[in-house]
This record gives structure tokens, C-alpha cells and sequence, in this order.
């Protein structure tokens, strides 16, 4: 695989982007919007500027990576002829069925569509395809070019040389790639979603603050950053959807989403990128003070 086509310029579109073309791949990056590929574009240019400020790349490395980057506005010139297309547009299946019906017609036979999903099965997106065993999930995690897991997720139908094939790309992109099944939320987000919703019911329930739960969670269990923050990080509307996709697809009520979290999200509170979640993040990307506060 040599020619790869992502679809959505947004947060993980244009991280994926960013490291296909840095090792060495060209890449397609396609979004509908000409806006949100220039911020697309630029957002990869300043996270290469880090790199070089870090001393992990030269200038030189800055330009080939850019240089391996093109971006369209029109999906099927974009997509026609890729060996491999991941799609990274916005957590809404109907969106993703529509994506990749359109894939699927637009594509080579033997291209490779995969999805950067983060909960939605595999299996349904593969059924409107006719190419189901070549239909598979290449979950990464955010900051794209910082996180080194990937969920490989195999759908129903997908192929061992399907997955053998991602597995490998994976490695080739310094990517370390695990191997699931199609559940809802996989692996990562069945365990780290309902910790996340726990936290913010111990907040809705007034145990305790949204600072004092994140100190709970870094200096006793070790995280890196607090599940309340992680959840600002992450977007809140994403939570959302991703504990939705788990409680119809489970109908476990351990998996409903807690009515804070419902609420935020309902008020437009969804975390960093709307400049306030549970933080508040109108004078910079990193947590100042607390936005909510609840008490017993």
C-alpha cells in the first residue's frame, strides 16, 4: 500500500494524515470543506514545528511530510485511486453508512476501507459494502502522532489478509496495533467510558468537586490526566455517543449515560473544543479553573 485517502480533516483526520505522510506515504486528505482542510493543513504544519523544536525532525523532514499531503474537496477523485482509505469523519452512523456506500463505488476493488470509529460496529458498516471482507476498523487514539496504540478491529466478514495487512501498516507507521472484535466500544471505550461516567456521576451526586475527583484519579491511580479532563479533551458529545452506541448495543443499564454528561451536552458544554466543559478553556486548549461546581 502506497497511496492512502483520509476522509475528514478534523482532529483525527489530520493527525492520521500527519503520520502516513510522515513515513514516507502520500495521502489524500479529503474533506467537503475547503475551511477545515486549511485547518487541517495548518494544524499538521504546527505540530511538525513542535517535532523540530523537540529536535525528533529537521526541516527538511517538516517539507518532505507536507509535501506527501494533498487535499481535495471531492471525495471520489480523492479516493479513486488509493490502496487504502480510513475514514475519520464525525462519530454519526448514518454519516458512516453513507461514506462508505459511496467508498465503495468510488474505489478499486481490491482498495482496503477502514474506519477510525470508536464504537460503531464494523459489521454494519461493512454490510453496505460489497466488499465486507475488506471492511476494518483502525481505531487510533488522540494526539494521533504522540498515542503509539491502535485498535484493530475485525468486523464479522473481514479477512485474515485484510487484517494481517492493517496489523502491519500499522507497524510501519511506529504504531503499536491490537487486535479485536467488534463489540460495542471495543476494548478501549468499553473500560474507559464507563469510568469516565462514573466520575461524572460521583460529581453530579456531590461526592466530590471536579478537581478533587481528577486529583483522586492522577495522584491514586496513577492517570495522567484526570477522567474529568480526559472527557473535556475528548469532547463531551463524543462521550455521549460512544455510551449510546454501548447501551443500545448492550441494553445494560451500567452503560447509560450519566444525566449530567446529557445535560452539558444539550447546553453546547463540550469540553475544550467548545472553550468549556467541566474546565474552562476560553484563554487556552489547557484546563484553567473549574467551570462546575457541585456540593452535597
Amino acid at each position: 500500500m502506497k497511496n492512502i485517502a483520509v476522509i475528514g480533516a478534523g482532529t483525527m483526520g489530520n493527525g492520521i494524515a500527519h503520520v502516513f505522510a510522515q513515513s514516507g506515504f502520500k495521502v489524500n486528505l479529503i474533506d467537503v470543506s475547503k475551511e477545515a482542510l486549511e485547518q487541517g493543513l495548518l494544524t499538521i504544519s504546527r505540530n511538525l514545528d513542535r517535532m523540530i523544536a523537540k529536535e525528533r525532525i529537521t526541516d527538511t523532514d517538516k517539507s518532505e511530510t507536507l509535501g506527501n499531503i494533498t487535499s481535495h474537496t471531492d471525495t471520489r477523485t480523492g479516493v479513486e485511486n488509493s490502496d487504502l482509505v480510513v475514514e475519520a469523519a464525525t462519530e454519526n452512523i448514518d454519516l458512516k453508512l453513507r461514506i462508505f456506500q459511496n467508498l465503495d463505488t468510488f474505489c478499486k476493488p481490491n482498495t482496503i476501507l477502514a474506519t477510525n470509529t470508536s464504537s460503531i460496529s464494523i459489521t454494519q458498516i461493512a454490510a453496505v459494502t460489497k466488499r465486507p471482507g475488506k471492511v476494518i476498523g483502525m481505531h487510533f487514539m488522540n494526539p494521533v502522532p504522540i498515542m503509539k496504540l491502535v485498535e484493530i478491529i475485525r468486523g464479522y466478514s473481514t479477512t485474515d489478509e485484510t487484517t494481517r495487512a492493517i496489523m502491519d501498516l500499522s507497524v510501519k507507521l511506529g504504531k503499536t496495533p491490537t487486535e479485536v472484535n467488534d463489540y460495542p466500544g471495543f476494548v478501549a471505550n468499553r473500560i474507559l467510558m464507563p469510568m469516565i461516567n462514573e466520575a461524572i456521576e460521583t460529581l453530579h451526586h456531590g461526592v466530590a468537586g471536579v478537581a478533587e475527583i481528577d486529583t483522586v484519579m492522577k495522584l491514586g491511580m496513577a492517570h495522567p490526566m484526570g477522567p474529568l479532563q480526559l472527557a473535556d479533551f475528548i469532547g463531551l458529545d463524543v462521550c455521549l455517543s460512544i455510551l449510546q452506541v454501548m447501551y443500545d448495543g448492550f441494553k445494560n443499564q451500567k452503560y447509560a449515560p450519566s444525566p449530567l454528561l446529557v445535560n452539558m451536552v444539550t447546553a453546547g458544554k463540550l469540553g475544550v473544543k467548545s472553550g468549556e466543559g467541566f474546565y474552562d478553556y476560553s484563554e487556552s486548549r489547557k484546563a484553567g479553573k473549574v467551570a462546575i461546581r457541585f456540593t452535597k
